[in-house]
């Protein structure tokens, strides 16, 4: 069955206000996407802080309607509800039914990192290599979840993963939006994994692609509020560079002296910061880049300030 499809410009303070009038004349869904996201200085909003729900200055409203709404009445209930909504950026189409969260698995391949590891979408076949003994094969279906492998900073920590010894240790990964790196150290041999997330969505997810991925077992998955309070060998954070230098203290006290850690989500340029910050703790510490993205390990000193 096709959709009727609406979209028009706001701004972000006025967001609220179309989302109610679109709802209220009877959306099925209402989208909020960046209205400037081809200009070479749009604004990444990659992966928000706790508590925080950030939005682009100017926003592009995509509604989908049930096929067989009238285009007309429904401009003429929007001015009803809001006499103050600027419909003249309307636009509309009809757009064929597809099951949205599963389209872009079509263009989504196995993907190798490191030696061993190796991400693969339940939609396809293993290739040869991730076929092999030692193979680490992480079977992911992230669906609307942050985390695919596909970004330079999940790859970056993938890669890191990867090269380690993993064997009978506890992993901790800190924003795990699909849980793929705390799976991913599951398979290369870690005894068990911590997943920590401010979404409860992302939780959930992670808690699934464990379940598939038959190391459930060796899974907690935690809410930052509720997340215990103990030391692990190897610690991953792949959240954004703000974020990094907030929680410093707090992944430095995760980490067990001699343990080691991996912080990405840090362009090109923020580095020289979250180096200083982290030096109080953390000795050995060494980049990795991939395209604009780095990379940031080191090794928890013996004696460091608490």
């Amino acid at each position: 069955m096709p959709f009727l499809e609406l979209s028009l410009h706001a701004r972000q303070a006025d967001h609220a206000r179309y989302e109610t009038a679109l709802d209220d004349v009877g959306a099925l869904s209402v989208t909020l996407m960046d209205a400037n996201a081809d200009a070479p200085d749009e604004q990444a909003i990659l992966e928000p802080g706790v508590g925080e729900t950030p939005l682009w200055a100017d926003l592009l409203v995509t509604a989908l309607f049930p096929d067989g709404h009238d285009p007309d009445l429904i401009l003429a209930a929007l001015e009803a509800f809001d006499a103050g909504l600027d419909l003249s950026s309307v636009r509309m189409r009809e757009v064929p039914d597809q099951d949205w969260e599963r389209v872009w698995m079509a263009d989504y391949h196995p993907l190798a990192f490191g030696k061993r590891t190796f991400i693969v979408p339940w939609n396809r076949e293993l290739p040869d290599a991730a076929s092999g003994e030692g193979a680490a094969v992480v079977r992911l279906d992230p669906g609307m979840a942050f985390g695919s492998g596909t970004h330079p900073t999940t790859a970056l920590c993938l890669e890191w993963l990867d090269g380690l010894d993993l064997a009978g240790k506890a992993v901790l990964d800190f924003g795990s939006g699909s849980g793929i790196l705390a799976l991913a150290a599951l398979k290369l041999g870690a005894a068990e994994a911590v997943a920590v997330d401010n979404d409860p969505q992302a939780l959930l997810a992670t808690a699934d692609n464990a379940e598939r991925n038959a190391v459930a077992d060796r899974l907690q998955v935690y809410l930052p509020a509720d997340e215990p309070v103990r030391q692990y060998p190897v610690v991953v954070a792949n959240i954004l560079a703000s974020a990094l230098a907030a929680l410093a203290e707090h992944l430095a006290a995760r980490t067990a002296p001699g343990g080691v850690i991996a912080l990405s989500g840090i362009l090109h340029g923020q580095q020289p910061e979250l180096l200083q910050i982290y030096a109080q703790w953390f000795d050995d510490l060494q980049i990795a880049r991939q395209d604009d993205w780095l990379r940031i390990s080191g090794r928890r000193r013996v004696s460091a300030p608490e």
